[in-house]
């Protein structure tokens, strides 16, 4: 079972990779309003502080969080497979867009993210869809995988643009909206959760609540006199895989550095002291654990659906790759056969000496000749050369060109004017069977690319560059009639 997310994992850096998400994998989803305490509970998940803090919105790309245990015994093999990792370091970080750079101090993690964040999304506090992939590897955590979204808002706040809600709410939906994902909403216990967004949002695209996760945070900042024993009990929302409290660090800690293992069992006294009989199955640890064990189960059941459709996706992409040919070890000796065979099926089609002979129509050599002496020769037989063209017009051009001397022959101006004058009305038939031509050779092309075996690819790009040098040549051919 514990070997189920690692997998996951893989299959998940595999599609991001190559840009691609056709198969829906399990994940968690973590959604919440801003300052709802988000980014506080993933990095007590972790165990370090390594996201973006400050006001108003600081989560402003998606991030794809994987976290892997890294037991004792696998360190040895880990450091081995992993170039630049120090034998004295217990816990680092990998972003997918950085390649093999091991990042071992966290508040480099966390400048990597702002960066990588302004470098798509722009320092307007604007929001973009593209995810940043990040694997923490430590002994602390255990196996997950985590998205974490910007907090939900209703206001543009500065320069933000004016559908920033819009934005935001899209994205949330298209993450939730994957029916293997779990959906872990976050809400401050100060605020009233018959109100929560999160869990609004939720309920929309899971309304059965089979694979909706509540998390209340702030438990601590609750007005004096008020608990949350109804809201974790389930009594005001009810949430079927359960309603989890945790304590997140104040401002104030944060500011001071307050350790995370100080602020876990500073949590853990709180949750004694005001939730006793409750205080087990809250907290983050106990989060991390749940979290755990329904990624495990929810990967489990959908393990069947995702297996057939890999299988069948991969069985696609084998036969499109046999269909590309062999591997090609000679590529000037494969270019000049395929122009070789290009030219052999061109002249053949031209000539009528093709296997493949169409018998319903006429085309290659057959349709050309055609053109030429029945689509155009009749146009040409059609033409009186004499319409429009009068004894006395012959009679006025030859004193024309004479002038004041008498002619015994046809002057050869005279002759020309006349002549020319004719000839240009043979003008549009002519253009008209070069463009007849122009077709037919563009069929004959397109015919003989499929007549080319193997290197689809490379067929393709020299039928498109022959079609287009025929296209610049119809303007010179068009050029000897005008």
């Amino acid at each position: 079972m514990e070997s189920l997310i690692p997998v996951i994992n893989k299959l998940q850096d595999v599609f991001n990779t190559v840009g691609s998400d056709v198969i829906q994998l399990p994940q968690i989803v973590v959604i919440g309003t801003q300052s709802s305490g988000k980014s506080s509970v993933l990095e007590s998940l972790v165990g370090r502080d390594f996201l973006p803090r400050g006001t108003g919105i600081v989560t402003r790309r998606p991030l794809v969080l994987q976290l892997v245990h890294v037991a004792k015994e696998d360190k040895d093999a880990l450091r081995a497979s992993e170039a630049g990792i120090p034998s004295d370091v217990e816990e680092w970080g990998k972003f997918l867009h950085t390649k093999n750079k091991i990042f071992t101090d966290f508040e480099e993690i966390r400048k990597q993210i702002e960066t990588e964040t302004d470098r798509l999304s722009g320092s307007n506090k604007g929001v973009c869809t593209e995810p940043i992939n990040l694997k923490v590897f430590s002994p602390h955590v255990l196996n997950l995988t985590l998205i974490d979204l910007p907090g939900l808002t209703k206001l543009p706040v500065g320069d933000q643009p004016p559908d920033i809600e819009t934005q935001i709410r899209d994205m949330v939906m298209h993450y939730i909206g994957n029916p293997n994902s779990i959906i872990l909403a976050v809400t401050a216990a100060n605020t009233d959760m018959a109100t929560s967004e999160s869990i609004k949002l939720a309920k929309e695209v899971d309304p059965d609540g089979r694979r909706t996760l509540a998390v209340v945070t702030k438990l601590d900042l609750m007005d004096a006199g008020t608990d949350a024993m109804d809201i974790l009990l389930g009594k005001v929302i009810p949430v079927k895989l359960g309603i989890i409290g945790v304590i997140n660090r104040s401002q104030l800690d944060i500011n001071q550095q307050k350790d995370m293992k100080k602020a876990g069992k500073d949590e853990s006294a709180f949750l004694q002291r005001k939730y006793p009989s409750l205080a087990s199955r809250n907290g983050t640890s106990y989060l991390a654990k749940t979290l755990n064990r329904l990624l495990m189960h929810h990967i489990r059941d959908c393990l069947p659906e995702l297996k057939t459709r890999v299988n069948v996706m991969a069985s696609q992409f084998q036969t499109l790759l046999n269909s590309f040919g062999e591997v090609v070890e000679d590529k000037g000796q494969m270019l000049l056969s395929i122009i070789t065979k290009f030219a052999s099926a061109y002249c053949a089609t031209i000539e009528g000496t093709a296997r493949d002979i169409e018998t319903t129509e006429l085309c290659g050599g057959a349709r050309i000749c055609y053109i030429f002496h029945e689509t155009f020769g009749r146009t040409l037989d059609s033409i009186d050369p004499l319409s429009g063209l009068t004894t006395l017009d012959i009679l006025t051009a030859i004193r024309n060109a004479t002038g004041p001397r008498p002619a015994l022959f046809v002057p050869e101006v005279s002759f020309e004017l006349l002549v020319k004058r004719q000839i240009k009305r043979l003008e549009d038939p002519s253009l008209r069977c070069v463009e007849l031509v122009h077709e037919e050779m563009q069929r004959i092309i397109q015919h003989c690319g499929t007549q080319v075996d193997g290197a689809t690819a490379a067929a393709e790009r020299l039928r498109s560059m022959i079609i287009q040098h025929c296209g610049t040549q119809i303007g010179a051919a068009a050029a000897m009639f005008c």
